[in-house]
């Protein structure tokens, strides 16, 4: 890799390819050479700006008006280019084809909304934690037994999902979020399964396949209301199904590995167990589940004093700007007594993750659990991951515990 930090008057460039194996594998030395390199970077290989800094990262992310999401969030160009499935209401459109789609998810899962879930979430987490235990005993595999367990568990009955067919959805959240990256071999290893797995999550999406008590039927009755079109609600129903599970499951990995890799942390938690949510957007903060997004200048535009064309591509490095030292003091240190408020791993502006405060209350409800039952948990091998274009995901995380 050739990274340059040209003369003031010119722009940083570098050859780097950010959806390299090694580069998804181990993002750290990626980031903190193009941080160091400006706070715009082109990167040549696919003719994009790169934006690594918190300051930046931050203030692209809440301009939409000037960095547009409705031409895809990924590197494909939308306005070029057709989307392989039809855009997402949330993530891929704007106002003011963003706003009902929005609006009617934002009521549906607000904090006070999903109240009635914090009991039988907990009891879920705690018999999970328990099943566990009975059946793997001290040592096994977080990441498929309880972080890849837990919301799979939970989250698509919340939806509205029945028990069948759910080993698809995380083969199809990777499959999407690996698209939103170039045409590589990860994205063509899922090419034979696209038609299969959108067919079958499109399928959950209809009316008559959710049951009447979830957040799908309620979708649906927006739409019954007029707050929605009945087009609308089935891919607002696909945007929880997408968006709502694997960067969950890797976020709760991604607060095990935490707690695995700094035990007085995991001893801060359990004496304060109302930590469990700060702990999870600290872990949110430090891995960052989802890495990348990119926008679309609609206007030629300035960036710390670099032009970007209109019609020109944005890659924001969420995981890059919530390690960024100017913001975070010891960024690359998982830490319980730092506000990660602000982090950007769910967003920021008027697409910040609707689903945030779901995710929330389900690490809370898992790491509560554990954190009554386990005294000390270690790492008990190598973890592995699986590589993604967007997400920082899992293979395995092997872990040794200590009951109380």
């Amino acid at each position: 890799m050739t990274d340059t930090a040209a003369p003031s008057a010119s722009l940083p460039t570098s050859d780097a390819d950010p959806f390299a194996t090694e580069h998804l594998a181990h993002p750290e030395a990626l980031h903190r050479r193009l941080r160091a390199a400006g706070p715009v970077v082109h990167l040549t290989r696919y003719d994009v700006h790169a934006l690594t800094r918190y300051q930046d990262v931050h203030a692209a992310l809440v301009d939409w008006q000037t960095f547009q999401s409705g031409a895809g969030v990924g590197l494909a160009n939308f306005r070029h280019e057709k989307p392989w499935r039809p855009p997402s209401l949330l993530l891929e459109a704007d106002p003011p084809h963003h706003d009902a789609p929005r609006r009617v998810l934002r009521e549906i899962l607000t904090p006070l909304a999903l109240r009635h879930l914090r009991e039988r979430w907990q009891t879920a987490a705690e018999e999970l934690v328990d099943t566990a235990l009975t059946e793997h005993g001290t040592e096994f595999d977080a990441f498929a037994v309880l972080a890849a367990a837990f919301p799979l568990r939970v989250f698509p009955a919340a939806v509205g999902l029945g028990p069948h067919g759910l080993e698809n959805l995380l083969p199809y959240g990777n499959m999407a979020f690996n698209a939103f990256g170039p045409r590589n071999a990860l994205v063509e290893a899922d090419a034979h399964r696209v038609g299969e797995l959108s067919a079958w999550v499109n399928a959950q999406c209809a009316r008559e396949a959710l049951s009447e008590d979830g957040f799908g039927a309620r979708i649906w009755a927006a739409a019954d209301r007029g707050d929605l079109t009945h087009a609308q609600a089935p891919l607002v129903v696909r945007s929880l199904l997408t968006a709502g599970v694997d960067t969950t499951v890797h976020g709760l990995a991604a607060a095990l590995y935490a707690f695995a890799t700094h035990p007085q942390e995991w001893q801060r938690l359990r004496a304060r167990p109302e930590l469990a949510r700060v702990a999870f957007d600290e872990a949110v903060r430090w891995q960052s589940p989802v890495q990348t997004f990119f926008r679309t200048a609609t206007t030629a535009v300035d960036i710390a004093g670099t032009p970007v064309p209109e019609g020109g591509k944005i890659l924001m490095f969420l995981g890059a700007a919530n390690g960024d030292p100017e913001r975070w003091a010891d960024p690359d240190r998982f830490d319980l007594t730092r506000d990660p408020s602000g982090h950007v791993g769910f967003g920021m502006g008027i697409h910040q993750c609707v689903g945030q405060h779901v995710a929330r209350l389900e690490a809370e409800a898992l790491l509560t659990a554990l954190a009554r039952r386990v005294a000390h948990l270690e790492l008990a091998g190598e973890p592995r991951r699986h590589l993604n274009n967007t997400l920082r995901s899992w293979a395995s995380l092997p872990v040794r515990l200590r009951l109380s």
